[in-house]
């Protein structure tokens, strides 16, 4: 998997969100908010290739979670990224 290059962070009023470069038209029922781990996450493995297992890894070294936890918790963050098609 891989972020799309055209996403990029941003902080707006305290919140950081995720929104696409490179477009006229804004969609602003489609904003992305990310948690602190989640944002974590989304800097670590932008422009590089990574698995659901590289996610878990990170969040159990990082966060200091039970493996199962991470487990949980990568394939959360991994099917919210693909549903709002950041990843590909």
């Amino acid at each position: 998997m891989r972020i799309k290059s055209n996403y990029k962070l941003r902080e707006i009023a305290g919140a950081t969100i995720i929104v696409k470069q490179g477009t006229r038209d804004i969609d602003l029922t489609h904003i992305i908010s990310l948690n602190n781990s989640a944002k974590f996450l989304y800097e670590k493995f932008i422009g590089k290739e990574f698995t659901t297992e590289d996610v878990v890894n990170t969040l159990e070294n990082i966060f200091h979670i039970s493996h199962e936890r991470a487990e949980k918790d990568a394939e959360i963050w991994v099917e919210s990224m693909k549903e709002c098609q950041i990843i590909e």
